[in-house]
């Protein structure tokens, strides 16, 4: 494959500087709304649906879009465009149940969720699997900027007589550098602020991409007619060739992918709870689904069009041996003048910075609850106030943050092994997505789903999948749907597949035997010796999984241990791990979520309509969690003393930057006027003389 080097201009580069330093100080200025680690993670829970919703864009079509999607676009087409239809399939799932159950229960991360739902041992597990997957998703978007921006630089070059060789991976450590600085002052309310400037450049440079390629061909009829038959169709071929197949894509993107994206990707899943309520979150899903995914594929996709068109017209220009993730790079700089290339190049970098930085914020929010603060509590009886608490957590957080970094560039080693950067994603969505989607899944909707059976799931799912790497053929074979055999890469794609039928399996085996299950542990427990048998369960079930682990015994044994060793799990935990159905599905599930909306707001909702009411703000004395509306207003709002509320500031186009939730105090006969305390307009950032805007939320 052709290599290119030094790319871009002096020009290119002023313009994507002054970018980087425009980013910048943009995230610093939206620092200041870092109060806490609620809004350091969350944002405050104050946005409005259509600001979440273009930042959204900036998430989703991160740098590995721009550089996998243009890839696939020139080896194969239009039909680059078929996994970004494919999340519509699992929407109406998130909206309508895991959405409102992340809100009402007010988690702040998805193993709290686990310990809700099942236990702290399944919440240990699910943290592990967790933290796995965003610091590889980290590495995939720490590879792809690398990979997009070398060929804009020369081989090597000297600085001050010093001679640097340029690498990929030396390359990829400063990218980090800059993004760990960022994020780590930045928090979530500056993620989502630059994410929304930057949804707007990425939908603009991508099109932009598209505009000037179809001038630079000719016209839209020269581009159609140099496309090949096969580059015009849909989607791709049933079951080859093996980097880029439609059965294989469906499984890893369209199932396997899309609910790993919308119910264990903690980036996208806090970008909605800085939502002000669940219905604006609904509003977010559906636009961005509806309207943004179909535009966003056209905007990724098209430079790879585009390139084809021009291997086919003039070879010289874009040789077809060019390197596939490098097509967008060519072609940006082929079509456009310097500078041009300069901001498109520097849209790419506001890709990266929204994938890598939303990642990065969530992985350090996933440490600090799941893992320092029960370590704290477990290690530390010093009893600290909530601002000490606070404080301490914070930094922890931005310390975490540069821990994390460091390991996405580790990851980075593996990934790069594979061939394109689509491939690489391809394979890492299908082996550490299927154990979480399993179990978040079945979860939130099978309420008979238990606290052993998910352990089971995690723990026989994973072992399987391990053996399927071992053992791709027959394990993974037999789901293959005709694939051709890849030894370097054995079923990139279909492995998806066999890890998701696995993870159910074992998912159903141990849900419907549940009663057997307890009649056995009743029997082992009648016997003298019954804790030393269950203790010898747990640590025989950990030996098989070292075995299985290991490759130490051929397949056949393998198999069978990982049943016995499941079998072994499952009775193990129904022993020691006391499961209460009622109170572990009680708002916990789909079929509960009223219950849910009764424990997020600590007693019976109001569900009576009421109108917005505008006020102006005056401050009281205290620092009391209520603020005081008058008589007529509350009238208006249906509202009553102890319901919660939410306030911000008039100003639509905020879109909630300026707001806070809290709740009805006792009432005043002054209509139009609002008391709240200082902590209150500390919170809400509220400007003097201002109107603010209420609304009663439950």
């Amino acid at each position: 494959m052709e290599v290119h080097h030094s790319l871009s201009t002096s020009t290119d580069w002023i313009v994507m500087v002054v970018y980087f330093i425009a980013i910048l100080a943009f995230g610093a200025y939206f620092s200041k709304y870092n109060r806490s680690t609620t809004d350091f993670f969350f944002g405050g829970r104050r946005f409005a649906w259509w600001l979440i919703a273009m930042s959204i864009v900036a998430t989703g079509v991160g740098s590995h879009s721009f550089i996998k999607y243009s890839a696939k676009g020139f080896e194969a087409g239009f039909s680059s465009t078929m996994t970004y239809m494919n999340d519509w399939f699992f929407v109406p799932f998130f909206i309508f149940g895991w959405l409102p159950i992340i809100v009402y229960t007010k988690i702040r991360s998805i193993p709290e969720y686990f310990e809700k739902r099942f236990s702290s041992l399944t919440r240990f597990l699910a943290t592990l699997l967790i933290l796995f997957y965003m610091i590889g998703y980290v590495g995939i978007g720490l590879l792809t900027m690398g990979k997009a921006i070398l060929p804009l630089l020369p081989p090597e070059f000297t600085i001050f007589g010093i001679h640097f060789e340029v690498t990929l991976m030396g390359l990829i450590i400063v990218i980090a550098l800059i993004i760990g600085i960022y994020i780590t002052y930045g928090g979530q309310t500056a993620v989502i602020f630059t994410d929304l400037a930057q949804g707007f450049v990425l939908i603009f440079a991508g099109m932009l991409v598209f505009v000037i390629g179809l001038d630079y061909l000719g016209g839209f009829n020269v581009f159609w007619d140099a496309l090949p038959t096969e580059w015009k169709l849909p989607l791709a071929h049933f079951n080859n060739p093996p980097g880029f197949n439609f059965v294989g894509i469906f499984w890893q993107d369209g199932v396997a992918g899309s609910v790993g994206f919308l119910f264990m990707n903690m980036g996208l899943v806090m970008r909605f709870m800085a939502c002000k309520s669940v219905d604006e979150g609904r509003k977010a899903a559906a636009f961005n689904i509806l309207f943004m995914l179909p535009i966003s594929a056209i905007v990724v996709g098209n430079a790879g069009w585009i390139g084809k068109a021009v291997s086919v017209i003039n070879p010289s220009a874009v040789p077809p041996d060019t390197n596939p993730d490098a097509i967008f790079v060519v072609v940006s700089n082929l079509i456009s003048h310097p500078g041009v290339f300069g901001f498109i190049m520097a849209a790419l970098t506001a890709a990266l910075m929204s994938t890598v930085d939303t990642l990065l914020n969530a992985t350090a929010a996933v440490y600090i609850n799941d893992i320092h603060r029960p370590v704290k509590k477990w290690l530390t009886k010093k009893i600290q106030t909530w601002e000490e608490e606070d404080k301490q957590e914070l930094a922890s957080a931005r310390i975490a943050t540069v821990v994390f970094t460091l390991l996405g560039v580790l990851t980075v080693i593996p990934f790069s092994k594979f061939p394109t950067v689509y491939e690489a994603h391809g394979y890492f969505h299908s082996t550490l997505t299927p154990p979480l989607v399993t179990a978040i899944f079945l979860g939130v909707f099978w309420k008979r789903y238990t606290n052993a059976a998910v352990i089971g799931t995690l723990v026989g799912g994973v072992a399987l999948m391990i053996m399927g790497m071992y053992y791709p053929r027959p394990l993974i074979e037999i789901f293959s749907h005709g694939t051709t055999y890849d030894p370097n890469h054995p079923y990139t794609y279909i492995g998806a597949l066999y890890n998701l039928f696995v993870c159910a399996l074992f998912a159903l085996l141990t849900t419907l035997t549940t009663k057997q299950q307890i009649q056995i542990v009743e029997k082992i427990k009648q016997n003298p010796n019954h804790k030393m048998i269950m203790s010898g369960f747990v640590i025989a079930s950990t030996i098989i999984f070292l075995l299985i682990s290991f490759n130490v015994f051929s397949m056949p044994i393998l198999f069978i241990l990982t049943f016995v060793m499941v079998a072994m799990v499952v009775l193990a935990a129904n022993y020691f791990i006391n499961y209460n159905e009622e109170e572990k599905t009680d708002g916990l599930t789909v079929w509960s979520i009223n219950k849910a909306k009764e424990y997020f707001k600590g007693r019976k909702i109001n569900d009576r309509e009421g109108e917005k009411v505008k006020v102006h703000w005056r401050l009281k004395e205290g620092v009391d969690n209520t603020i005081h509306f008058s008589k007529n207003d509350m009238k208006r709002m249906a509202a009553e003393i102890g319901d919660l509320v939410y306030i911000s500031d008039a100003r639509k186009y905020l879109g909630g930057l300026k707001s806070i939730h809290t709740v009805y105090g006792e009432p005043h006969d002054e209509d139009g006027i609002v008391y709240i305390s200082s902590e209150h307009l500390a919170n809400g950032q509220f400007v003097k003389g201002k109107l603010l805007v209420a609304e009663k939320e439950m």
